[in-house]
């Protein structure tokens, strides 16, 4: 029998929580049976099993995935200039990043991830590991700014990190049950809140 390529291997796991992705935004979670991931991705029960042992399973990976951009989009400015404080919120609402783009259906999937957590356990733990990875990478550009000068010498960049990470969550749990902002007008906000003081001083 002919071994499955990686890359065949990658493309069906990739067809299922595209399937799956499809089917939370447009139903959520709970009304989102297996069956119904079945039908999205065109799949065998066993084919998807293969992959994912349970709807839990597949909820996590999406959440990963989510986060894991977050990560990669801060790792990029690990080396050389940071960017500006309201730059680093522009790493996480760049449209060409889903689901962490500007589209409300993608806010509105990671708020129901969140809600997710807050019943499962294990899923809760899941996101708190891969947040906290995102959030090494974050306050490590904030400390790179207090080193600047940019930041006052006694601000902790873990504080000041989970405050960024706070104005992003507020965005986006904002775009997923209002529907607005959108992301060059949030952004033009937290310019204007962050130039204020200085400007007075």
């Amino acid at each position: 029998m002919p071994r499955t390529s990686p890359e065949h291997l990658e493309a069906r796991r990739r067809q299922i929580l595209d399937a799956a992705r499809r089917c939370f935004t447009r139903d959520g979670f709970h009304a989102t049976s297996m069956q119904h991931l079945f039908a999205e991705a065109g799949l065998s029960p066993g084919a998807v099993y293969r992959y994912f042992d349970g709807k839990d399973a597949i909820v996590a990976a999406i959440a990963a995935e989510a986060l894991s951009e977050v990560s990669a989009a801060f790792a990029e400015h690990g080396d050389g200039e940071p960017p500006g404080l309201d730059g680093i919120l522009d790493l996480v609402l760049r449209a060409d990043r889903p689901p962490l783009s500007g589209s409300r259906e993608s806010a509105a999937l990671l708020v129901q991830i969140w809600a997710e957590a807050l019943r499962s356990p294990a899923l809760a733990e899941h996101l708190a590991q891969v947040r906290d990875g995102a959030r090494e990478v974050l306050a490590g550009l904030v400390e790179r700014h207090r080193e600047r000068g940019t930041l006052p010498p006694g601000a902790s960049a873990a504080q000041v990190a989970d405050v960024l990470f706070a104005l992003v969550d507020g965005y986006l749990v904002q775009r997923a049950v209002y529907g607005d902002p959108d992301p060059g007008a949030f952004r033009a906000g937290v310019r204007a809140l962050m130039a204020g003081p200085a400007a007075q001083g």
